[in-house]
């Protein structure tokens, strides 16, 4: 069921949602964050973590995909010559043992064309859907995200991804400074580290934007007493 405009129980307060101008933003849900072998698990990170905003996302995917939200789903990485990655990126790496390039066992560590770049296989992209990789952790540097927002006269932006602290909040803040109302959907989000997870969905509700679950966006969405504004 698809209503113009409702009403989603938020923190710090209600928001006015109206769905065709709505974008749900689906941040780096790649095997390099998400699957053991890829980026996060060469660097030492627990990718049970991360892997815990699949099932609520798959839900609301599914959810979502029935009405006039549009969908975009990011990924990072890097050209396979390394031409777009900054110097300082790649030392980093290279200091941590994921060093970007470097081959892993599901081909090169966050390097575009490679099944660790790719989607966790429990969220693959629909054709209809909108697919934008990006070298850096916000999704408006050397993009064209904002053109393409601005195309469909999107206003509203929901969040989802990993990880909260990093390329989610990256994009989020700038998405505020651009003007776009920004949701938070915290259990479809994750961090390698629960405790820089729970700190950014607070420094969200408090600054940046909004802040509800994916089960209160849902019942919002079929509600049968939701009407059209």
């Amino acid at each position: 069921m698809n209503f113009p405009m409702i009403t989603i129980p938020a923190r710090p307060y209600p928001l006015p949602l109206r769905l065709e101008k709505t974008a749900l933003m689906v941040i780096d849900m790649q095997n390099d964050f998400c699957t053991t072998g890829g980026w996060g698990d060469h660097k030492g990170f627990d990718v049970s973590q991360t892997q815990k905003a699949i099932p609520p996302l798959k839900v609301l995917l599914a959810a979502l995909r029935q009405t006039s939200v549009t969908i975009i789903h990011t990924r990072e990485g890097h050209r396979p010559d390394l031409s777009d990655c900054p110097p300082h990126k790649l030392a980093r790496s290279r200091h941590q043992q994921a060093e970007l390039g470097s081959e892993g066992s599901m081909g090169r560590l966050l390097t575009r064309g490679s099944k660790s770049h790719d989607f966790v296989a429990e969220l693959p992209p629909l054709s209809t859907e909108i697919v934008l990789d990006k070298p850096g952790k916000g999704a408006f540097v050397a993009t064209d995200l904002e053109l393409i927002l601005r195309q469909r006269e999107i206003k509203q932006l929901l969040f989802t991804g990993v990880t909260t602290e990093c390329c989610v909040h990256t994009t989020l803040r700038t998405a505020n400074d651009l003007g776009y109302e920004c949701l938070l959907l915290e259990d479809c989000c994750a961090s390698f580290l629960p405790e820089f997870h729970q700190v950014s969905v607070k420094m969200v509700e408090k600054i940046f934007g909004w802040v509800t679950l994916s089960t209160s966006l849902l019942e919002a969405i079929s509600d049968p007493k939701a009407m059209p504004h």
